[in-house]
């Protein structure tokens, strides 16, 4: 016991702080031994926490790296599919630049700098209107207050991965757009831009309030086709339904006003289950093809009543061009299937029509397309048929061997024409329309340029369809062009006169739908908005194609078709960025 009592009592006294200040050397021991632990504790930790973050990146990475590697797979697996164009293995795909090469990526990023620059001023200064004036800073309504350009730009915007611009416009969409106004719009820009735009979206996003809005706006256009032959008045009040013509056309019908709403309306009818806008738009191709001319070539002047052509002129460039666009676009639309083989039929009959009115210019032989009055051909060309180009190249595949190799060259003699339209000028920016003369090849008829996007839309379905990166290359000047022309602190603006550079106030809608979508598209990989799942209206909106079977039978859109691709905004919508 005393022995226990004597140890307890030596141990407590090294607890008692009296004793280290006698001893102060054994208190300094004790105070460096107490530092260094506490430094080898701290150090643990920090070392624990640094390997606690190294894990997590490493498996960050190895999350990525299994992304990427899904997403090859899918890549691999679409390539692997059969291609519905021509009917030869969409691995024919892997030789015409499939691959994201660095140069591509570089000049996409610039194409999409643009947009944003585009629709951040478009925001600020206009947000809500119909178009934006640059220079003056402020919005317009020239389409009746649809928001006309926030519509343009959604799919362009989705397309890019830009979502939270997205997002605020489809906001407004749910919001703020409003079709109830008592105002005379034009049915053929109203489809276009704003059907077409709407539906594009839905496609995209698979959100059905832009099905709600589509429908909407075209249950307030369908009074337009009340007429004696189901031809449509052009212009339509959207309050009231009142349908007439302009009175410059003398009552008549405009050719391209008048075939442009297939597409939109077909597929409207398939979107809804409701088969009333389908019936209501191919029966303007039905009765258009009971007098259909042997060379397909129709004057852009309808009578509504009658369902014939006027005397008037024959045209592939303003208020005609579209036309023979849908003609073969609706065929592809319903997937090359006998339902649409007349819509082929029609569209290869005018393609001889069109082979009439090919001419050369001397001494550079610049292949043109002339326009006709009776049987007088007048050498003049529109910038708008420079279209031209990319619809007989997408139209090229259908022909036999022979035939297809003669359309596929014509389309790009017809884009280098194009193409030099832009690089004879100046500013190296194309007027708004040609003349052409013996041994001066061409001039520049009407000077302006308003940003449009026919030449761009042709190289890129070029380059789509051969390969050829020169079609990249021409491209990439052309947007240079409006870079350093067209692009001003405040958006971008057209220019008054090509020669002298003179700018104008106006950003065109159709600059974010088409010009800049059609660029962006032009250096992203073939898989993007493929052609053999999509095909574009004539605003540059992109819609599924659906399969048709049977004659006036509408073929719905599964659920699934709506569901968007890829919602990683780092990914982009389509895993390429």
């Amino acid at each position: 016991m005393a022995r226990s009592r004597s140890l307890s009592t030596n141990i407590w006294r090294y607890i008692n702080p009296a004793y280290y200040l006698k001893r102060p050397k054994r208190l300094a021991f004790l105070f460096i031994a107490f530092v260094c632990l506490s430094f080898f504790v701290w150090d643990r930790q920090t070392l624990v926490r640094e390997h606690e973050v190294e894990v997590a990146q490493l498996n960050d990475i190895v999350h990525k790296l299994k992304n990427q590697l899904e997403e090859s797979k899918n890549v691999k697996d679409a390539l692997s599919e059969k291609s519905t164009l021509g009917g030869e293995d969409i691995n024919a795909s892997k030789k015409i630049g499939i691959e994201d090469d660095p140069v591509s990526v570089q000049r996409r990023e610039k194409v999409k700098g643009a947009m944003l620059h585009a629709w951040t001023s478009y925001e600020k200064y206009a947000w809500g209107k119909d178009e934006l004036q640059p220079q003056s800073k402020n919005g317009v309504d020239s389409f009746g207050g649809l928001g006309a350009t926030l519509i343009d730009s959604l799919d362009t915007l989705y397309i890019m991965g830009l979502d939270e611009q997205f997002q605020r416009a489809r906001e407004w969409v749910a919001n703020s757009l409003d079709f109830n106004k008592n105002y005379d719009a034009s049915v053929f820009e109203t489809t276009i831009r704003v059907v077409g735009g709407l539906l594009s979206s839905f496609d995209l996003s698979g959100d059905k309030i832009f099905l709600e809005k589509a429908t909407d706006i075209a249950n307030r256009l369908l009074p337009a086709w009340d007429t004696a032959s189901g031809i449509p008045f052009n212009i339509i009040n959207l309050a009231h339904g009142n349908a007439h013509n302009p009175g410059w056309t003398g009552g008549d019908s405009i050719l391209a006003d008048s075939g442009t709403e297939q597409l939109e309306f077909i597929a409207l009818s398939q979107r809804t289950g409701d088969p009333k806008y389908q019936q209501k738009a191919e029966n303007v191709i039905l009765q258009l093809n009971k007098s259909f001319p042997s060379d397909g070539l129709l004057p852009i002047y309808i009578n509504p009543h009658k369902g014939t052509p006027s005397y008037s002129t024959v045209t592939f460039g303003a208020m005609g061009d579209s036309f023979y666009e849908y003609l073969l676009k609706v065929w592809i639309q319903g997937n090359r299937t006998a339902a649409v083989k007349h819509y082929r039929e029609m569209w290869e009959t005018s393609m001889t029509g069109l082979l009439s009115l090919v001419r050369r210019t001397t001494p550079s032989s610049f292949a043109y397309i002339a326009e006709k009055m009776g049987n007088s051909l007048t050498d003049k060309m529109d910038e708008l048929a420079c279209f031209a180009p990319g619809m007989i190249a997408l139209g090229s595949s259908g022909y036999d061997r022979e035939n297809s190799q003669k359309f596929l060259s014509l389309a790009e003699e017809l884009a280098w024409t194009c193409y030099n339209f832009y690089q004879s000028t100046p500013t190296k920016l194309a007027g708004e329309n040609y003349f052409f003369h013996a041994g001066q090849d061409m001039s520049v008829g009407t000077s302006w340029n308003i940003l449009r996007p026919e030449t761009v839309e042709s190289l890129f379905y070029l380059w789509r369809l051969t390969g050829n990166k020169t079609y990249q290359e021409w491209g990439w000047n052309i947007f240079e062009a409006f870079e350093k022309n067209s692009r001003i602190e405040s958006g971008y603006v057209g220019l008054k006169d090509v020669n002298s550079g003179v700018k104008d106030n106006m950003m065109q809608s159709f600059f974010l739908a088409e010009t800049l979508k059609y660029l962006y598209l032009l250096f992203s990989p073939t898989t993007v908005i493929s052609l053999d799942e999509w095909v574009f209206n004539t605003e540059a909106h992109p819609l599924r194609i659906v399969t048709r079977h049977g004659q006036g039978v509408i073929n719905e859109v599964s659920d699934e078709q709506h569901k968007p691709k890829l919602h990683s905004r780092k990914q982009g919508r389509f895993g390429h960025l």
